[in-house]
């Protein structure tokens, strides 16, 4: 007489179109950062006649259109989860899952509306005043010098609104973030250890 033994059962594989968004999802944080960091300092540490200035303005704007095409590329694959993994079943319309998109839906407003403004202040400025990384963009929005007041107050403080939401998030995700950080560590001081000597 044979007994069956049971194997418990395996968790679910995460599926190719959710590692592809959490990949898209930490590009786009890097390019965030890079963004946030090149603003503040074009506008608040590099001097105004400084040679930096026109290159520190051309990387911040290139990676501002870069955020946009990362975005854009990243709504079509959340549809594509969204769509797979709520049309199996549909979602518990918690407190906390209502919170979870109210969040989400903000931040990616916010993903959008930042370089759209920054695209609205460059425009206003001058024609022609938005480069990818030397390639010439063709204009969103027409020249206007009268609009330079009312753009330059949008594009800081949407961005300074989706900072405050993005802190918000990473608090929420406070456990993944130290777990991430405890694995980076770890990765760092084995190379570390693989390229220095022992003392």
């Amino acid at each position: 007489m044979t007994t069956e033994t049971q194997t418990p059962p395996k968790k679910p594989r995460l599926t190719s179109a959710f590692q592809h968004l959490m990949s898209i999802h930490w590009w786009m944080a890097w390019c965030y950062l890079f963004l946030f960091i090149s603003g503040y300092g074009i506008v608040h540490a590099i001097p105004n006649q400084s040679a930096l200035l026109a290159p520190g303005y051309d990387f911040h704007k290139s990676m501002g259109v870069l955020v946009m095409a990362l975005v854009t590329w990243r709504v079509f694959v959340l549809l594509r989860v969204w769509w797979k993994k709520y049309t199996r079943r549909s979602p518990r319309l918690t407190p906390q899952w209502w919170r979870k998109v109210i969040l989400h839906t903000l931040l990616y407003i916010f993903m959008w509306a930042v370089p759209i403004t920054g695209f609205y202040l460059s425009n206003s400025f001058r024609s022609n005043n938005v480069k990818f990384f030397g390639l010439l963009l063709p204009d969103f929005f027409p020249q206007n010098q009268a609009a330079l007041p009312v753009a330059s107050q949008f594009h800081f403080w949407f961005a300074y609104s989706f900072l405050a939401l993005i802190i918000r998030h990473t608090l929420q995700q406070w456990k993944v973030v130290k777990a991430l950080w405890r694995r980076f560590s770890q990765t760092l001081q084995r190379h570390t250890a693989k390229i220095l000597p022992p003392s």
